[in-house]
C-alpha cells in the first residue's frame, strides 16, 4: 500500500492536467513494514525526444539529481509519477518495459484535461505489474 497526503496527490494531479503531453515526476519516502509512506514529490522535464503525448523519459542526470535529493533529505526514492494524457491510468507496453521492479509508478489519467484517475502499480519480480492500492491522507 501507499500512503499519500492528500494535498501531494493534488500538486501531482495538477502537474499532469496542466500539460497536453505526458508529464513526470518522482516520490520520495520512507518503505515501512505496513507499506509505503510518500511525503515529498518532484515534477521535472519529460525528455522524450519524439512524442511526449505517448511517452515519457527521465534523463539520466534527474535520476541522479533525485537519488542525491533523496539522500540529503534521509529519504527514499520510492518511484516515479506520469500521466497518460487521454488514457487509461494502467501501464502502458513502454511502461512495462522501462520499469524497475523496487519503484513505484504511479499514472495520472487526464481525460479532456481534468483528471480522470490515479493509480499506483508496481512490478512484480516475475515481470508484471501489480496495482497497489493508493490510501489518502489528511496527516501522517
Amino acid at each position: 500500500m501507499m500512503r499519500i497526503h492528500k494535498a501531494l496527490l493534488d500538486k501531482i494531479q495538477a502537474h499532469a492536467a496542466s500539460s497536453p503531453e505526458e508529464c513526470c515526476g518522482f516520490v520520495f519516502g520512507h518503505d515501512k513494514e505496513a507499506g509505503r509512506v510518500v511525503t515529498e514529490t518532484m515534477a521535472v522535464a519529460n525528455a522524450e525526444q519524439n512524442d511526449k503525448r505517448l511517452r515519457f523519459r527521465i534523463a539520466p542526470k534527474d535520476y541522479l539529481f533525485a537519488e542525491q535529493f533523496a539522500e540529503q533529505k534521509q529519504m527514499q526514492l520510492l518511484g516515479v509519477y506520469h500521466s497518460h494524457p487521454e488514457h487509461s491510468a494502467v501501464p502502458s507496453k513502454h511502461d512495462s518495459q522501462a520499469a524497475f521492479p523496487y519503484f513505484s509508478y504511479l499514472i495520472v489519467s487526464v481525460l479532456g484535461g481534468r483528471v480522470d484517475d490515479v493509480q499506483s502499480w508496481r512490478l512484480s519480480d516475475e515481470g508484471h505489474f501489480e496495482n497497489e492500492p493508493i490510501h489518502i491522507t489528511d496527516s501522517f
